[in-house]
């Protein structure tokens, strides 16, 4: 006869677990705990993975308009006095490796006057040529081009938010007022009427600040200095931004620093950061939840199988043995219930385009309305640590659960236990 070995403790854990039970609650309370887990696995894997999109799409919109990193003026420092001292350091930035684009631009606060309304807007002054090259402008424009900002014809490009709260067509007029301060000190607001050349999604700039884009010669006739103005840049990766940026620091005169994207939006991503953080622990509690109804069930397990264990004990099982019986039966439903939650969650994340139109039309209402959030769908952004921590997280809270079940098991006296059978 053939002998085939079976591992002791997890031959007959396995054994409970495939078992049919006559203990209808024991049996209810394993399948709650087996659902629970995976649930709670499947919503935090959904959830993360939609807040990992939507920091995606944030990054997105903040680095259209605004390129990976701008030189600027130090703090209480002048920048350089001529055009020429721009185009030195921008030729000179332009030749390092992982910088693909470099681009001057001048920004003044003004405000923009379109009868009966007015609106504290910045006004952006840029070259259309290079322009494209540090920012996706040209992909965000709705109606217009680039080549419309002709030096000289006074055009500017509005962001859409602009155009709604103003009444803003393409081809309307609005009249620009600019603060300027005089060579002796005094103010010297500046009146200039500029013409619609277009409209262009501002996203989060519009939330910002209105944003008018023109072209950088024409902002500079209406008085801004050539001390006045940045450069925006482009780095091959936007997530290598803060380590480019140090590295170029070195190549920047003292009167001028670099400062990256992530160091202007600093308080988005801090928010977003937090808000994972605060919601993996909530939708964790789910998971723990179910791992103390495995608990739970355990320890009726233990109760109901007070028999069993004396005569495994009798028969010379050690409790250790014993321990792993029932650890192996509480892992059993504990990770089945992970890998059912992994696999739910992912496919809910991948499918989640047709997931968000069935919710809108069962439910009857847009989940994301355009006119109120800058972010109109539910992106998702699946990345495979974070399935991978939350799977090895829920693990560890079912072998947590499994602990003082086995241990109360392995501590079942024989004698006692048999005593009145």
């Amino acid at each position: 006869m053939r002998r085939v070995f079976h591992p002791f403790a997890p031959y007959v854990g396995l054994r409970y677990v495939r078992a049919r039970t006559h203990k209808f609650f024991v049996s209810f309370i394993t399948w709650v705990s087996l659902l629970g887990v995976g649930l709670g696995v499947a919503a935090l894997i959904v959830i993360i993975s939609v807040m990992n999109g939507f920091e995606g799409e944030i990054r997105d919109q903040l680095v259209a308009l605004s390129a990976h990193a701008r030189v600027v003026p130090a703090a209480g420092a002048m920048g350089p006095e001529d055009q020429a001292g721009w185009d030195a350091i921008a030729a000179r930035l332009r030749t390092q490796a992982g910088v693909v684009g470099v681009a001057p631009y001048i920004e003044v606060q003004s405000l923009a006057v379109h009868q009966p309304d007015m609106l504290p807007v910045v006004l952006r002054g840029i070259d259309p040529v290079s322009e494209s090259s540090v920012s996706d402008i040209a992909k965000l424009l709705r109606d217009g081009t680039l080549k419309d900002l002709t030096a000289g014809d006074d055009h500017v490009l509005v962001g859409d938010g602009i155009a709604r709260q103003l009444g803003i067509a393409r081809g309307d007029a609005l009249t620009l007022l600019i603060p300027m301060i005089a060579a002796d000190g005094t103010p010297t607001p500046k009146l200039r009427e500029v013409r619609a050349a277009g409209d262009f999604d501002g996203g989060l700039q519009d939330q910002q600040g209105g944003l008018l884009l023109a072209n950088i010669a024409d902002v500079r006739a209406m008085g801004a200095a050539a001390s006045d103005m940045g450069l925006h840049l482009r780095y091959a990766n936007a997530m290598d931004a803060p380590t480019m940026s140090q590295a170029l620091r070195r190549l920047l005169p003292a009167n001028l620093q670099i400062i990256d994207w992530t160091v202007d939006n600093a308080s988005y991503f801090r928010a977003i950061r937090i808000e994972k953080t605060m919601m993996s622990l909530i939708l964790l509690l789910i998971v723990a939840v179910a791992a103390f109804n495995i608990v739970a069930m355990l320890v009726m397990t233990v109760t109901d199988k007070r028999n069993d264990i004396a005569i495994l004990r009798t028969l010379g099982a050690s409790p250790r043995t014993v321990m792993g019986v029932f650890m192996t039966q509480g892992l059993v439903i504990g990770w089945a219930g992970v890998a059912m939650g992994v696999l739910l969650g992912v496919l809910l994340t991948v499918n989640m385009n047709h997931v968000e139109p069935f919710l809108e039309h069962t439910f009857g209402f847009h989940l994301f309305d355009p006119e109120v959030y800058a972010v109109t769908t539910i992106p998702t952004d699946l990345q495979i640590r974070n399935v991978v921590w939350i799977a090895v997280a829920a693990l560890v809270l079912t072998l947590l659960a499994t602990l003082y079940p086995a241990l109360r098991a392995s501590r079942v006296p024989p004698a006692e236990a048999l005593r009145y059978e």
